[in-house]
């Protein structure tokens, strides 16, 4: 099981780049890569909050879990 990332699918629908998000939610933009390339260890509940803000969307647009294939 894995949990995936698509802030980059939301990025791509709202048309935004990850400096302007990074800028926006007032994250680095090297926090925001490891986030959205799945190598962050975790996410705090504020910045999710801030990224579904700016991004209008909910957590379960940027979240997505994947069951193993087994």
């Amino acid at each position: 099981m894995s949990i995936v990332v698509n802030i980059d699918v939301m990025l791509a629908k709202r048309k935004m780049k990850l400096t302007q998000l990074s800028e926006e939610v007032g994250i680095s933009l090297t926090n925001l890569s490891l986030l959205k390339t799945g190598k962050a260890r975790g996410v705090r509940f504020n910045t999710l909050n801030a990224i579904c803000k700016s991004l209008d969307c909910q957590p379960g647009d940027i979240l997505e879990y994947i069951p193993d294939s087994t």
